[in-house]
């Protein structure tokens, strides 16, 4: 709830919203002069400059063979400020390989992160974590490791305030924010710029075959999914599940977003005064997309889920490639990535791949 005259404040603001930089409503006509402006606003706003020339200098630890693929811990530097853990999945046999960038969700769960996507056989206790959170959001199952026993390189990283980055507190999520605000940074932004330099990383593997390279994620990694589509062309493919909409219709009472705190890691701050979020997301087009969507999921409105498919329809079309993008929404699913729709995300992984 917003307090005193601020509901009629905001109700102002967003009518004021009127994302001049969307494709079709920019002056510009040129879709590639529009792609390379768009994007470049939107790394205006990430409040954190670009990392190129900061050395990934890889460590890999802890090799483990599976049953049909290698398991492996990896280490890296996607900025200059910190070393990110992680894990590498690389399927037996003669590469290189497809791969996908494994994005994970938030779901106010610190303790793990890249385990919520990939079986960690390093350490019981997040074992144990890890598949109560897939049992409540994956149908049981590791989507990396899946993925990795079907022929795909997999990469998955941990952001910063999950796993062996945290863990972060709920109510202490401000306040990160709120630090990095006032050291002229964006904890979205950092979240941002780590996703793109990680989906460079992988494509730059020798196992991996660089023009095949997928981002894909649930909830929370489902909108860094798209957004690292926007930012970076390594990526080839990318598939989004449970986070697609259009700002205003995220923006209502009772809306996730209004309570802040989870809000901050998708926060950049000025941004909606030139583009929507499926704007952005217009960026990685034609490239093949998939968004999948919940019927029942809480979190978003079924009007905002709607405008935000048909505004990723009508660029696709644009460019003649409506074929290459793909939008459903599961009747009787909640905010869940069950395995029907995982089965839904491999065949397409398959096909564009």
């Amino acid at each position: 709830m917003l307090p005193g005259d601020l509901p009629g404040f905001h109700q102002m603001l967003k009518d004021e919203l009127r994302f001049p930089l969307a494709w079709g409503t920019s002056p510009i006509r040129d879709f590639g002069v529009w792609r390379r402006t768009a994007r470049a606003r939107v790394e205006e706003h990430l409040l954190v400059d670009r990392q190129d020339d900061t050395p990934y200098d890889p460590e890999f630890t802890d090799r483990r063979e599976a049953d049909g693929w290698t398991r492996e811990r990896v280490t890296v530097s996607l900025t200059r400020y910190a070393r990110v853990p992680g894990v590498l999945l690389t399927p037996q046999g003669t590469g290189p390989f497809p791969a996908v960038l494994l994005l994970h969700d938030h779901g106010s769960r610190f303790d793990i992160g890249k385990e919520k996507l990939v079986r960690p056989w390093y350490d019981d206790a997040r074992l144990a974590s890890a598949r109560q959170w897939a049992d409540r959001c994956y149908g049981g199952r590791f989507v990396g490791d899946e993925l990795a026993r079907r022929g795909y390189v997999v990469l998955c990283l941990d952001a910063l305030g999950w796993g062996d980055r945290g863990p972060l507190a709920y109510e202490r999520q401000q306040a990160l924010a709120s630090n990095l605000y006032h050291l002229g940074s964006s904890l979205a932004g950092l979240l941002a710029r780590e996703d793109a330099r990680a989906a460079a990383f992988l494509a730059g593997l020798e196992r991996v075959a660089a023009a095949r390279v997928a981002a894909l994620g649930f909830s929370l990694g489902g909108y860094r999914a798209w957004q690292t589509a926007a930012l970076s062309d390594a990526v080839t493919a990318a598939a989004s599940v449970c986070w697609m909409t259009g700002l205003k219709e995220l923006m209502v009472p009772g809306g996730n977003t209004l309570r802040g705190q989870s809000a901050f890691h998708m926060l950049h701050p000025g941004l909606a005064r030139h583009l929507d979020l499926p704007d952005v997301a217009s960026i990685a087009a034609p490239r093949p997309m998939l968004f999948l969507h919940g019927e029942r999921d809480p979190l978003f409105t079924a009007d905002g889920v709607r405008a935000a498919h048909a505004r990723l329809r009508a660029v696709w079309d644009s460019r003649h490639a409506g074929e290459r993008l793909r939008t459903r929404v599961w009747p009787g699913v909640g905010h869940v990535f069950t395995r029907p729709m995982q089965e839904e995300v491999f065949a397409w992984l398959d096909r564009v791949l």
